[in-house]
């Protein structure tokens, strides 16, 4: 249970997915045949550690590992299609493929599958990362084996630094805006029209004005922080994506 198996190739397995109203059979040939692809699973889909920290940072960082080879980052839980393709979209992470390993077999055929009957999960994936290409495991960061969910080496930064270790992550950007605001469409525009990925937070709906005020000084929208710093409206955004 839980051992290394670097150098094999993954397990033969096909998955029963659910694309629009169709059942689709997806292959391991068809998902890593020919191709470098990042693995990463967990426990369960709509899951505390999964959600906040494991999805998301794979999501937010898949266009470095792109540019450093990667073709496709897998998602693998054993949860159905049903349940997979919903979380998926609650996270809006469109850069991940989800694998709904629905009975467990791939996590079986990877040793990897484990008992968490005391969290009324049953069955589950055990969390841990892989690096694939064309079908053989390159690299693998596995949890340690121990009691609850260590998430300490299966992340996102840790297999992008073994890829390549002078890989940068892209900057942390959020823009402040408000529905109906003329400088924000001119900010984000600006923004997708350099390639910066960003996080947008809508005043009204994500939060108040109190929150602008209280985190950047400033009451005029949109706002722009990148890595923590505050950059400035919309004006400032033009500026930043300019260099």
């Amino acid at each position: 249970m839980l051992d290394n198996i670097e150098g094999q190739k993954i397990p033969n397995v096909t998955f029963p997915t659910r694309q629009g109203d169709q059942w689709v059979n997806v292959s391991t040939d068809e998902l890593f045949a020919g191709k470098t692809v990042v693995v990463f699973a967990l426990p369960g889909a709509f899951t505390p550690t999964c959600s906040s920290m494991h999805l998301p940072r794979y999501n937010e960082l898949a266009g470095v590992f792109k540019e450093n080879g990667v073709d496709e980052i897998i998602c693998s839980s054993v949860n159905d299609t049903f349940v997979m393709n919903s979380w998926i979209a609650d996270q809006e992470a469109e850069n991940i493929t989800v694998v709904p390993d629905g009975n467990g077999t791939f996590a079986e055929g990877m040793g990897m599958l484990v008992d968490k009957s005391d969290l009324g999960f049953g069955k589950r994936s055990w969390r841990y990362s892989m690096l694939v290409k064309d079908g053989v495991i390159e690299k693998m960061f596995i949890e340690p084996n121990q009691p609850g969910d260590p998430f300490e080496v299966s992340d996102a930064d840790t297999m992008l630094n073994y890829i390549n270790p002078k890989a940068k992550a892209p900057a942390a950007v959020t823009l402040f805006t408000k529905p109906g605001c003329p400088f924000c469409a001119t900010a984000k525009a600006a923004l997708k029209d350099n390639n910066i990925a960003f996080e947008e937070i809508v005043l009204g709906k994500d939060a108040t004005s109190v929150s602008l005020r209280a985190v950047s000084g400033e009451s005029t929208f949109p706002q722009l922080f990148v890595d923590g710093k505050h950059i400035g409206d919309s004006e400032a955004v033009i500026a930043y994506v300019k260099g």
